[in-house]
């Protein structure tokens, strides 16, 4: 059984030197770079959730008044021709 294992001779290891520590300029320049990183994933996010609410919120607020865009802007047409009316 002692004849399987092949042992040889330890190879010595090399370390490898310690990270060089960061200047505060290089860390500065990291934190910002991370910062724009996740300041852009929550753009994507954000953004994209805000328009959708502002929609529903338009959508949810014609509907409590049961009414329409269209009919919304049919009646501000008429609103329009009535003061060209008055003031000619």
């Amino acid at each position: 059984m002692n004849d399987e294992l092949h042992e040889g001779p330890l190879t010595p290891v090399t370390h490898a030197p310690p990270p060089q520590k960061l200047t505060a300029r290089e860390q500065r320049r990291r934190r910002r770079q991370r910062r724009r990183r996740g300041e852009e994933v929550l753009a994507w996010v954000l953004v994209p959730l805000i328009c959708f609410g502002i929609y529903w919120g338009i959508t949810a607020g014609f509907e409590f008044m049961g009414t329409s865009p269209g009919q919304v802007w049919d009646q501000l047409m008429q609103v329009k021709a009535m003061m060209e009316k008055r003031g000619a």
